[in-house]
């Protein structure tokens, strides 16, 4: 079967309406130097969203240092007094989520802008890892809960972990994508309290030519089967559209019996912000998900 391009004409029954964008991140995200709540507000309005969340990163797993050593982004050095930690140890973990000041900015950004939906909600990786920590967090309360997989085991140090873009010099490609995948099965077959499977391909977010194409064939049973036990658990598929994600994915998850999928930009400045949003949602259409009678809600499955 031959996938529709996300460039392609869309049938004449396709959504003309943008689905929620919900994953994104503003100035609250430890990572998101150029995060701007209002900025990212006012554009999910004038491109015609009918709702975002800002789902800020909550992570509690230590990365280590990569070969050769950290290479920090200037945001990250302007950030931290001490990015590698007391000691110089050469570990790594993102800044807690100011939670006070977060929800305050919500509900003020809500305020300004009432023919938005803004929801509030939360990244969380390895949620299968910190299970105590993160409900914790969620005593808080939040409305959209993402769970991702930023890290992989750190072959040099049993135990221990890096950040996945890291771990490339430890894996081939499709090894790395295998790995990647065990990964997310484990987090998705456990009780982990999020709703929303984010980013299936974030291993393969730096992809180039010279890694040879698209490793999606080679995995394909796995991935199959990482799918089904998400459906299994009653969670949500997000498609992604930084990259945006292999529309395989999409076919494979309605065949596996998923019943709805998110959108989301993974945005870490305004501008991203549905981003590719009107051409992936057409090719998502024709895959067999629609929008819900809530505008705002997951599309499911038709």
């Amino acid at each position: 079967m031959t996938e529709p391009s996300i460039t392609s004409a869309a049938p004449a029954n396709t959504p003309t309406s943008l689905p929620a964008d919900d994953h994104t991140h503003s100035q609250f995200s430890w990572d998101s130097f150029h995060g701007n709540m209002r900025a990212s507000c006012e554009h999910a309005l004038v491109i015609g969203l009918p709702a975002i969340s800002f789902t800020e990163h909550v992570d509690f797993t230590v990365w280590n240092a990569p070969p050769g050593g950290w290479a920090w982004d200037q945001g990250i050095r302007d950030s931290y007094d001490d990015p590698i930690g007391p000691g110089g140890h050469g570990h790594f973990m993102g800044a807690p989520l100011e939670v006070d000041a977060y929800q305050a900015a919500i509900e003020d950004c809500r305020h300004r802008f009432p023919d938005l939906t803004i929801r509030s909600g939360v990244e969380m990786s390895e949620v299968h890892w910190h299970t105590d920590a993160i409900r914790d967090v969620l005593s808080r309360g939040f409305d959209r809960i993402v769970g991702s997989i930023h890290t992989l085991e750190d072959t040099r140090a049993p135990g221990e972990h890096l950040l996945v873009d890291h771990a490339k010099d430890q894996h081939s490609p499709v090894d790395l994508l295998a790995a990647y995948l065990s990964q997310v099965e484990a987090m998705v077959a456990s009780d982990g309290p999020f709703e929303v499977l984010g980013h299936i391909d974030f291993s393969l977010r730096h992809w180039t030519p010279d890694d040879g194409p698209s490793p999606w064939g080679q995995v394909e049973e796995q991935t199959r089967h990482v799918l089904g036990v998400l459906a299994a658990s009653g969670r949500v598929l997000e498609v992604n559209t930084s990259i945006p994600l292999d529309l395989r994915m999409v076919r494979w998850w309605h065949e596996a019996g998923g019943t709805a999928v998110s959108f989301g930009s993974d945005a870490h400045v305004p501008s991203y912000v549905g981003r590719r949003f009107r051409e992936v949602s057409k090719a998502v259409a024709a895959l067999g998900f629609r929008p819900a009678q809530d505008p705002t809600a997951f599309w499911g499955r038709t």
